[in-house]
């Protein structure tokens, strides 16, 4: 089926919507239409929708941080740093993470600090251990986070929240609920829910795709 707009009206903005009431972007489709040859544009709208719908989010969930200097991803590595230490905090011994956060182990040192590895927080966050040791750099000159022996290794160091990191987070939490309930305003429990769903379908498929390509390359076989 081709998604190509038929309307000889202009639209009133960028954004306007199909035969069955669906949204689509006029100048995606309008730009993807000439490149497609076949004219069947839905794929690639559907990826310019996805990464409008990301910076769209991101924009909202991060206002506010600029003023302390904290990118999207020092914030990620915060708030998980801050889990680590509320699960530390209820298990004075080495324990699993509880919080939902998936691929950490938070380590509580012997004054009750739990921490995680940088190697830790890059698995969690799916990024380079060189691209979170920057984010934790960060961190540590604003104060909101700090390094700390590993007792499990002492070659190693832990990355720890700060009461400043807590503080911090705490006064940005009530900003950010507001601001997810504006961006997601008039959804409906399961449209988020599928929504969700749909978004890490995506994921999936990288992966998939990701796993092939690192895959080693079989030598030619001579006959």
């Amino acid at each position: 089926m081709k998604y190509v707009h038929k309307s000889e009206e202009p639209a009133a903005g960028p954004l306007d919507r199909d035969a069955e009431g669906r949204l689509y972007d006029t100048r995606v489709r309008s730009a993807m239409t000439g490149f497609t040859r076949d004219g069947d544009t839905l794929a690639l709208e559907a990826a310019a929708a996805a990464r409008s719908a990301f910076h769209a989010v991101e924009r909202l969930r991060t206002h506010g941080t600029q003023g302390r200097g904290l990118s999207s991803g020092a914030l990620d590595v915060l708030i998980r740093l801050n889990a680590a230490g509320e699960a530390g905090a209820a298990t004075p011994t080495d324990t699993a993470d509880t919080t939902g956060t998936t691929g950490m182990t938070s380590t509580s040192s012997a004054i009750g600090t739990a921490g995680l590895t940088v190697g830790e927080l890059a698995r969690a966050g799916g990024v380079s251990s060189r691209n979170v040791t920057g984010l934790v750099d960060t961190l540590e000159r604003e104060g909101l986070a700090r390094r700390l022996p590993d007792p499990r290794d002492r070659r190693a160091v832990l990355v720890a929240i700060t009461p400043e990191g807590r503080a911090w987070l705490e006064a940005f939490r009530a900003p950010t609920e507001r601001a997810m309930a504006a961006v997601f305003h008039g959804f409906s429990p399961d449209e988020l829910a599928q929504l969700r769903h749909l978004c890490l379908r995506l994921v999936e498929n990288q992966q998939r795709i990701e796993q092939y390509l690192d895959r080693p390359q079989q030598p030619d076989r001579k006959p």
